[in-house]
Parts: structure tokens; C-alpha cells; sequence
């Protein structure tokens, strides 16, 4: 094992790895009427949080990020509007809506399905501006539970000529690195095509997430 891979090993053990082998949370979802059941991790970044599913055969990963309409965290129960991350509602979207006054914060929802191994070609889908919501609940016992039902933009990504020539041996390496990480530790590592040696095609479509339910315990190692 390359020196490069042990470094991130430390880096993220053993507090990973035990989470990892410990970890409770949940993910269930129906991907287009197929069934996806996942372990859930919370990922502190900052002051931003989010959950993310991951799984390793395909590669696979949903996220949910959650915030106020500040962009703060956010963990109240209640409704909230799922948003497109790159276009977020404007202050002045936020005020003639009276959003602040109807959700309780946005939500931002990612999807990334590994089409070709190695991570030659993706399907990506992002929540969009159409007005839909998810439902959280904060059950008082230290459990958050996201429940949802989102039509994602589609996206499809296939590797560039010029990364799979030039990066050579080196970037499949680095491909069964990070695979090696996500399976061990339970996120997704470097799994996301875009800015990452990837073209969006041309071809879009729909990602139907339905009866989706993702249960969390709030503070790890309770």
C-alpha cells in the first residue's frame, strides 16, 4: 500500500473506522421504484452539516444537506424547501414568498450513481427550484428522521479522453484509493465527477426519489 493511502488511513482512523463498524443510522429509499438501503453518516463541515448514504457496489452516494436561510445548520422539525444548491433563492425570493415564514430552512439533495467501473461514467441527479419539501422530525431522544420525496435533475458524466490518457496509471491508482476509503470508513471519497476529470453529456433526465427516510442519531457514539 502506498504511502499516500496509509497517510489518509491515519488520518482517518480509528475514529471512522469504529464509527463505521458502529454505525446505526439508516437510509431507505426507492431510486425509481428500485429499493436503496444504506448506512447514514452526519458530516460537520464548518458551520454547514450534512448526511450522506453511501454504497460501494456500484458506487453510490445521496446526500442531504439541511440549513437555515442563512445557511446555518439547522435540525428543527418541521417543513423544509428543497432548493437548487447553485441557484439558491434570492433575499429578496426569501421575502415577496415569505419562505422564512413557511419552512423552517432548505434542504439540498445530491445523488451520484457510479455507471461504469472504475469511475468511468456517472449519473448525477440535483434537487431543483420546483417547490418541493422534505419533512423532518427531531424526536426529542437524540434521533433526527428526514423523510422525503424529490425529482431530481439528471445529469450523465463520462470520464475526459485527456484524464484517462495523461493521468495514466496514476489516476487509476488514485480511482482504487479512494474506492478502498469509501468501503472502510462509509463516506464517499472523491466520488463526485464534476471538476473532477469529467464532461456533463448532453443527455438529461429525471432521478425519482420516493418513500425516502433517513433516521440519524445526532451525536455519534451515543
Amino acid at each position: 500500500m502506498k504511502s499516500k493511502l496509509l497517510i489518509l488511513f491515519l488520518f482517518l482512523s480509528p475514529s471512522l473506522l469504529s464509527a463505521q463498524k458502529n454505525n446505526k443510522n439508516s437510509l431507505t429509499v426507492k431510486v425509481d421504484g428500485v429499493e436503496m438501503q444504506a448506512p447514514t453518516r452526519k458530516v460537520n463541515f464548518g458551520k454547514y452539516v450534512y448526511y450522506t448514504s453511501n454504497l460501494t457496489k456500484p458506487e453510490t452516494m445521496l446526500r442531504i444537506w439541511i440549513g437555515n436561510f442563512s445557511g446555518g445548520q439547522a435540525n428543527e422539525s418541521g417543513t423544509y424547501l428543497v432548493i437548487n444548491g447553485d441557484i439558491p433563492p434570492s433575499k429578496k425570493e426569501i421575502k415577496e414568498k415569505n419562505l422564512i415564514e413557511k419552512y423552517k430552512g432548505i434542504a439540498v439533495v445530491r445523488y451520484v450513481l457510479e455507471t461504469k467501473s472504475p469511475r468511468m461514467t456517472y449519473h448525477v441527479g440535483d434537487s431543483g427550484n420546483k417547490d418541493e419539501t422534505i419533512t423532518v422530525k427531531n424526536t426529542g431522544d437524540g434521533n433526527l428522521e428526514i423523510s422525503f420525496n424529490v425529482e431530481l435533475d439528471g445529469t450523465h458524466w463520462k470520464e475526459k479522453a485527456s484524464a484517462t490518457v495523461f493521468g495514466g496509471l496514476g489516476r487509476l491508482q488514485s480511482k482504487a484509493e479512494s474506492k478502498i476509503i469509501s468501503k472502510t470508513t462509509g463516506f464517499d471519497w472523491n466520488i463526485d465527477p464534476e471538476g473532477n476529470g469529467y464532461r456533463k453529456e448532453k443527455e438529461n433526465d429525471t432521478i425519482k426519489l420516493s418513500e425516502g427516510k433517513m433516521i440519524i442519531k445526532l451525536k455519534e457514539g451515543e
